[in-house]
């Protein structure tokens, strides 16, 4: 067996799996059922990590300007690479705009050739990657994220141009900071901080969707990835007796981390920092089909209550968001055997305790 192709596919894999998870996490409540812009849970959004500008926005809106992570890595004294990831959605605005007889104009919805389109938000993946070496300095990165816009024509069977659907996302800006310091002898405490710096007006105390509009200036969704392929993190929630004071001193703030991919006992290559609570190692279901943007609910659950849409409902959804879209399609073309893979799965077997003894009753 070739050794090196071995470790590599198992890398390869490990990251997979980190991803797929990390993915799951950036999403969380991105879209909720019945995934229509009406429904009231999704007046509502982008409520998991968000990062606003600091000053007035902050304090008006009450959200935090920052977030910060501490965890521990175990080098044995020698230089350790580690790549620090931070990943966030970034709102980008949808508006609908009709050719009207006096030239363009904005509509809340247009409908072509029977398809619908809404006007609405979407979302953006956005990463900032730096690699860093444990033990050394403090590293600062600049976040600079450019204002831009797509348009998309839309025509009609005929090819008339009939309207357009413009995307635009407004320039953010932020720092990426880290920094290292011994705890103990081999182990140094690693510090991300992200905060956001970009220009934001100053929301209106008294306007109830200031949240909303401030959205478009935030990073949404924010966690950190740690990696290093030779040093190992601690964790944090499960640290070995030698490490636990280590560990109950690291101060972690709008996130959580945990070891994740591959690792043992108490470590892993690879730290997961994100808003939503986890434990160490946390996985997706294999049987899941897809995203569906609420990783705490029951797939099955989820897909039939998708399956049990009308069509109204579902043409709403479709026309909201692409990423519904894709829902609605892949659980209508889920097959029998998919959907029975929904309905449970054991993971392991153990033996059972030994039944509890009663006496006989004797006959009356």
């Amino acid at each position: 067996m070739n050794t090196a192709a071995t470790s590599a596919t198992s890398a390869t894999s490990a990251t997979t799996a980190v991803d797929t998870i990390a993915r799951t996490c950036l999403y969380e409540g991105y879209l909720l059922w019945p995934y229509r812009r009406s429904a009231l849970k999704n007046t509502k959004r982008w409520t998991f990590g968000g990062v606003f500008p600091g000053g007035e926005c902050a304090e008006v809106l009450g959200e935090p300007a920052s977030i910060t992570t501490q965890v521990l890595l175990e080098h044995g004294g020698a230089p350790r690479e580690v790549a620090v990831r931070l990943r966030f959605l970034q709102v980008v605005d949808r508006q609908v705009v009709r050719e009207g007889p006096h030239g363009p104009e904005p509509v809340d919805e247009l409908t072509v050739d029977g398809e619908r389109h809404l006007a609405w938000q979407e979302a953006t993946e956005r990463e900032v990657l730096i690699t860093v070496t444990v033990p050394g300095g403090p590293r600062h990165t600049a976040v600079d994220i450019p204002e831009g816009a797509q348009t998309e024509h839309l025509t009609d069977s005929s090819g008339r141009p009939v309207g357009s659907v413009i995307r635009s996302w407004r320039r953010l800006t932020g720092i990426l900071a880290f920094e290292s310091q011994p705890a103990v002898h081999g182990v140094d405490r690693l510090t991300v901080r992200v905060e956001n710096t970009t220009a934001c007006p100053a929301p209106e105390p008294a306007d109830r969707y200031a949240r909303e509009r401030a959205a478009s200036y935030a990073f949404a969704s924010t966690h950190v990835i740690l990696h290093s392929d030779e040093g190992r993190f601690v964790s944090l929630l499960d640290p070995p007796e030698r490490l636990r004071g280590a560990a109950a001193s690291c101060a972690n703030r709008g996130v959580w981390p945990v070891l994740a991919g591959e690792g043992s006992g108490h470590t892993s290559h690879t730290v997961l920092a994100s808003p939503i609570t986890l434990y160490d190692f946390p996985t997706v279901a294999p049987e899941s089909p897809g995203d569906l943007f609420d990783g705490t609910e029951i797939d099955q659950l989820l897909v039939l209550s998708v399956l049990s849409m009308t069509e109204e409902e579902q043409a709403e959804a479709r026309a909201c968001d692409p990423r519904a879209r894709e829902i609605l399609d892949r659980c209508a073309g889920l097959d029998p055997d998919a959907m029975a893979a929904l309905h449970g799965a054991i993971r392991e077997f153990r033996p059972s305790a030994a039944p509890p003894a009663f006496p006989l009753l004797e006959d009356a």
